[in-house]
Order: structure tokens, then sequence, then C-alpha cells
């Protein structure tokens, strides 16, 4: 593949990651009506549990098409889908609202609700590749 390619990969998974973040954005703040930032942290959850499935694959399957699409769906889809500079930005904002239980809350939350979905993501992906 070609060094272009490979831009362009990334481009159209950042567009289409990005745009699933949006989405996903507008339907979790349209249901949970709360100053809690629910939106991002799902949607950081959700893709902290998706990379780490699709990286694990593309490990264990390194000539399959997960590990040829890398650029399109980790470094592209979920680089655009998941969203740590949003969460960075939503803290600082609770901190300097006068909402520091809830900047801490969201911090405190946040942290191991991801490295737990990575965990899982990746134990997903070895069970999956254990089967096959």
């Amino acid at each position: 593949m070609s060094r272009w390619a490979s831009y362009l990969q990334v481009g159209l998974g950042s567009a289409l990651g990005g745009t699933c973040r949006m989405l996903a954005g507008v339907v979790v703040n349209a249901s949970i009506a709360s100053p809690f930032p629910w939106a991002t942290l799902i949607v950081n959850v959700l893709g902290s549990w998706l990379i780490a499935r699709l990286a694990t694959h593309a490990v264990l399957n390194s000539s399959g098409r997960i590990a040829r699409a890398h650029g399109l769906l980790i470094a592209g889809f979920c680089g655009g889908f998941t969203t740590f500079s949003l969460f960075s930005l939503e803290t600082v904002q609770l901190a300097v609202d006068g909402q520091y239980g809830l900047a801490a809350l969201y911090v405190g939350v946040s942290v191991p609700l991801w490295l737990g979905a990575a965990w899982w993501g990746d134990r997903a992906a070895r069970r999956s590749q254990a089967r096959s």
C-alpha cells in the first residue's frame, strides 16, 4: 500500500469515527439530561473496547483484513471516535464551573472504565482467536 493510500485510509476512518462520535453524543445528550458528560464517557469506553479488540485481532491475525485495514479502523475510526481531548476540556469546564466533585468523579470513573474496556476488548479478541 502506498503512503498516500495509508493517509487516505486514516483520513476516511477519522471522518467516519468523528461522525459516529457526534451522532452518539446527540443521542446520549437527548436521552440523558445531566451536567455529567455521559456522552464522552460512553464513547470513550466503547472506543477503548473497540480499539483493543481490533488491535489484538490484528496482532493475532497479521495477514487478515483487520490488520490490512489498520489505518482505517484503528488509527482512523477509533482515533476519530474517541475523544480524550474533549474529556480534558469537560473536566476543566466542570472545575471552572465550581463542580469540583463532579470533575473528580468524571476523572475517577473514566480512567478505570477505559482501562477495563480495553482489557475486555483484548480478552474478547483472544477468546475469538482461540475458538477459530
